[in-house]
């Protein structure tokens, strides 16, 4: 049980967060904090928060656990103030899609103590009114500690995730997280954005024939492209590592088309079939 909970940015994830931890009795108080205070008052009425503030300081202040769910670039802005305005028990975790330079920048903040983390679960869709209570039920969260983070606040943070549904919290370094999820999911994003593009470069008409194929493979490019523009730039290493890989995988079957080469282009199916039908 967590005394008091404060989320800085109540949107889809924050939101959600809000909503499973008290559903589950995970915090006896939530404090929301944003920038927009009609936004926050939608989750107030909805009895998910207790006391909504625009004051970073007021909202922080005193609290046991600070989720910072916010996009990469504003986690990184809001740091130093959190570290400023927190007390020396309060632990500070974060929902960031990359976490190298978040873990860094809140190491050289000194005594903050602050467990990173990323929570697989999300939707296209953005803004408290999307928020889910069961949208951590079943996923994976990963969490990201850094040198400096204590044993107790990653213990803390680890029942926070499993507190409101996560059916698995993995440990990662912050490097090998932000190279895995370039390859699980900002990769997919980019493809997604790149076969749209693609299509309306050379059949627009097609669209008109859309059907539950190409709806499927691309839904997660109806998402919002400051939150993607951000994680792609914010893991333009990682990205560009996995994108030249994804080149010559393309590359590959390409050929295979090409040359018409029937069976050396089902075999590579097959063997991309096998691979994708071995994920649980």
């Amino acid at each position: 049980m967590i005394r008091r909970l404060a989320i800085v940015g109540v949107g889809l994830l924050g939101g959600s967060v809000a909503k499973a931890a008290r559903a589950r009795g995970v915090a006896t108080e939530i404090v929301g904090v944003g920038r927009d205070a009609g936004r926050l008052e939608a989750a107030r009425r909805d009895g998910v928060l207790d006391r909504v503030t625009t004051d970073l300081a007021s909202g922080v202040r005193d609290a046991d656990v600070v989720v910072l769910a916010a996009p990469v670039i504003t986690i990184l802005a809001l740091l130093e103030a959190v570290a400023k305005a927190s007390g020396p028990e309060t632990i500070v975790t974060d929902v960031g899609s990359t976490k190298r330079e978040i873990v860094a920048t809140a190491e050289r903040l000194g005594p903050l103590r602050f467990v990173g983390s990323h929570p697989m679960a999300g939707s296209e869709k953005a803004g408290y009114a999307h928020a889910r209570v069961d949208l951590f039920h079943g996923a994976t969260v990963i969490v990201t500690p850094g040198e400096a983070s204590e044993p107790a606040a990653v213990k803390t943070i680890v029942a926070l995730w499993e507190g409101v549904g996560a059916a698995r919290v993995l440990t990662l370094a912050p490097d090998v997280h932000d190279r895995a999820v370039a390859a699980i999911s900002h990769l997919p994003h980019l493809v997604a954005f790149a076969l749209v593009d693609a299509v309306e470069r050379f059949e627009p008409g097609a669209f008109d024939l859309a059907a539950g194929g190409f709806r499927d493979t691309t839904r997660i490019a109806a998402a919002d492209p400051t939150m993607w523009e951000e994680i792609f730039l914010a893991n333009r290493e990682a990205m560009a590592a996995g994108l030249g890989v994804f080149r010559e995988a393309i590359a590959d079957l390409m050929r295979l088309v090409e040359r018409g080469d029937g069976a050396a282009l089902r075999a590579a199916i097959a063997r991309i079939k096998t691979r994708r039908e071995a994920l649980q």
